[in-house]
């Protein structure tokens, strides 16, 4: 039994050391601050140890501390080591931060990595941000998925996998146990089927839009005519370089970290496509090797910037929907193989064992199907529905 009592440990000013028994004391400073130590002897050493402030550690709990460090000294542990691997358990709101800096470093889309925090933020955070990971329940969860599962459908099937990414990143640190998401899922309403496809302009009307866009110069007019010519991602051509840029080979290298199948992809020409690239030299700006720059200095065009092109010409369709016209294109109008096709929209092949023995990537069959698109899109005969202009 303590020789100090709970009325004693708050009422003592006096500044000296006051023993409470079995090595601890409380230590009151000149200053009025107090704080507990326990003195022990280990290895024919004494030592006194912190545990630290009385405004934090009441008696009871000191006297527990002080009971460990006995206890760790006996099976030959240094107590200080010891206290100082106990981990806290996060909240969830620390634990998303934590995933977000270790993951981000292999996400090759930064937009993407921007977006992960943000919709947690925006999504979860008020509801189980400041909740400990190990506390937050299934219930939790599906309620707050609940508010926005059938009013903004692909927002929350991303919310619900992120969350689902942090429970696992806790479980597998040892902040607690497995979280069943498949629970969740089950305990919410049926989403309404969507389709999943991009919207696309028809192939049929992509030359009369191509003498449109033609129609009126700007850097972002030129990046969507790039885009359409080499049937590549918005955010390839964002972000294309001059120093990817072969002009005597008519290629362009696109680097394995901005493809979506993370290989480099190399791009055949045609000449409207080198055509497009010489006149994008025009804006080129001193200091920046972006073959589009945005307006901002060094910065690369806002994906928004294309689809308000597409709007402004009252165009009902997604940037990403040409390249669905272009492989329409391919599949309706021309002899090229369905592997030559999804090769120049640079498609990962689905069938592994097909992928490790395919040593091809139809360079020059996709040089002369992107001559043969280039010519379709320039082509002022083709059968076309009028288009309002911008």
């Amino acid at each position: 039994m303590g020789k100090l009592n709970p009325a004693q440990v708050r009422n003592l000013t006096a500044p000296g050391r006051y023993m409470d028994g079995d090595g601890l004391m409380l230590e009151v400073k000149p200053s009025g601050s107090k704080s507990w130590v326990v003195r022990l002897q280990a290895g024919g050493r004494r030592r006194d140890y912190g545990l630290g402030s009385l405004k934090d550690i009441g008696l009871s709990d000191a006297r527990d501390l002080a009971r460990d460090y006995r206890r760790k000294l006996r099976l030959g542990l240094d107590p200080i080591a010891a206290r100082c691997t106990v981990s806290i358990t996060p909240t969830f709101a620390e634990a998303a931060a934590t995933v977000h800096e270790e993951h981000k470093r292999g996400w090759r889309n930064g937009k993407h990595g921007a977006q992960w925090l943000s919709t947690l933020k925006t999504y979860a955070f008020p509801a189980i941000g400041k909740l400990a990971v190990d506390a937050v329940s299934t219930g939790q969860v599906r309620d707050l998925l609940a508010d926005i599962w059938l009013t903004k459908p692909e927002t929350a099937r991303r919310v619900r996998q992120r969350i689902g990414t942090v429970m696992d990143y806790a479980h597998g640190k040892g902040w607690r146990d497995p979280f069943v998401m498949s629970a969740v899922s089950k305990a919410l309403p049926k989403q309404p089927r969507k389709s999943g496809r991009f919207e696309a302009l028809p192939y049929a009307d992509v030359p009369a839009f191509v003498a449109k866009l033609r129609e009126r110069a700007s850097v972002g007019r030129l990046a969507l005519e790039a885009l359409i010519l080499a049937a590549a991602r918005s955010g390839e051509i964002r972000l294309a370089r001059w120093s990817e840029i072969d002009m005597d080979k008519a290629t362009w290298t696109v680097p394995a970290e901005r493809m979506k199948a993370g290989k480099t992809h190399i791009v055949p020409l045609s000449d409207a496509a080198l055509s497009v690239f010489k006149r994008a030299a025009e804006f080129r700006t001193g200091g920046s090797d972006l073959v589009f720059p945005g307006m901002k200095r060094g910065r690369p065009l806002s994906d928004m910037t294309l689809l308000k092109i597409l709007r402004d010409m009252k165009v009902d369709a997604t940037v990403h929907g040409f390249r669905s016209s272009f492989r329409d294109w391919c599949a309706e109008e021309t002899s090229f193989s369905g592997e030559v096709a999804e090769a120049a929209l640079a498609h990962a092949i689905p069938n592994k064992v097909e992928a490790a023995y395919r040593r091809t990537d139809f360079f020059e069959k996709r040089r002369k199907l992107m001559d043969s698109w280039a010519a379709f899109c320039s082509a002022s005969s083709a059968t076309v529905v009028k288009l309002i202009s911008a």
